[in-house]
């Protein structure tokens, strides 16, 4: 159970990974918050201890009932197409969106976990440029001031019976592209998510999580602790390639992720 219980945000909580931090959020006795589109689905896919607050991260002016009192907020957000649900308007515009609703909040600042992916800093269209846009939103993230965990999790569930060993990463140099830069239980990257929460160690850092063979670790802490820390004012994770210049960014890139540092220094 949480030391010091909160009141978390989970922002993707119907998705496959977002499903996972609700449940793991409440057995860890905090009070969950699931942002949803659609009611019914909440209801449907998500614990009844779970409060649904309706919003869309794609529309930020629907957002402020949900950020509004939250001590944490995971982000688990995933795009599936195009258009509206494009990587830049899911992974990366919704990151910005829920920034910018916290802008207007009151109270405490909260504390972020953010997933993105293993191969975040890698530059190849083969992905539809998904990768760029979530290496964006965790730009957006480390520009905003607030205390934060990005977490860049391996290929989802493919991972062998005995392959449950965390083991964290920096750097993001596995770029094969497929199942080879490592693989990690969903259950796994949840329980990561939540304890990056409330864990000192887990403050300001970025990394990716895989499992090798061996045992899942009854602790966390020593994990979180070995990890070196981004480097203050930093927009990049250290160790990680410098091979997205902000020059070369697009204008409205920049755009905002000068309005995110404004607000962080106000």
């Amino acid at each position: 159970m949480a030391t010091h219980p909160l009141t978390v945000l989970v922002v993707g909580a119907t998705g496959s990974i977002g499903r996972l931090v609700v449940a793991e959020a409440i057995a860890r006795g905090h009070t969950v918050r699931a942002l949803i589109r659609d009611r019914a689905k909440g209801a449907r896919l998500l614990p009844a201890d779970a409060e649904l607050v309706a919003g869309d991260v794609t529309q930020p002016e629907t957002l402020r009932e949900a950020v509004a009192g939250a001590d944490a907020i995971v982000l688990t957000l995933g795009s599936f197409g195009t258009g509206s649900s494009s990587p830049q308007m899911v992974d990366y515009a919704g990151v910005r969106n829920v920034l910018t609703a916290l802008a207007s909040s009151d109270g405490a600042p909260p504390r972020i976990a953010l997933m993105t992916s293993i191969g975040a800093t890698i530059r190849s269209s083969s992905y539809g440029h998904l990768l760029e846009w979530k290496r964006r939103s965790e730009r957006l993230v480390r520009a905003s001031g607030l205390t934060y965990t990005i977490v860049r999790p391996g290929w989802f569930d493919m991972n062998g019976p005995d392959e449950r060993q965390l083991v964290f990463l920096q750097g993001d140099r596995r770029r094969s592209g497929g199942p080879a830069d490592g693989c990690v239980a969903r259950a796994d990257i949840a329980r990561v998510l939540v304890a990056a929460l409330t864990a000192p160690e887990a403050a300001d850092r970025t990394f990716e999580l895989v499992a090798e063979q061996g045992a899942a670790p009854g602790d966390l802490g020593p994990l979180f602790a070995a990890l070196d820390q981004d480097p203050p004012g930093s927009l990049d994770a250290v160790c990680d390639e410098a091979n997205m210049p902000l020059d070369a960014e697009p204008q409205r890139v920049r755009d905002d992720l000068e309005t995110v540092r404004t607000r962080a220094t106000a």
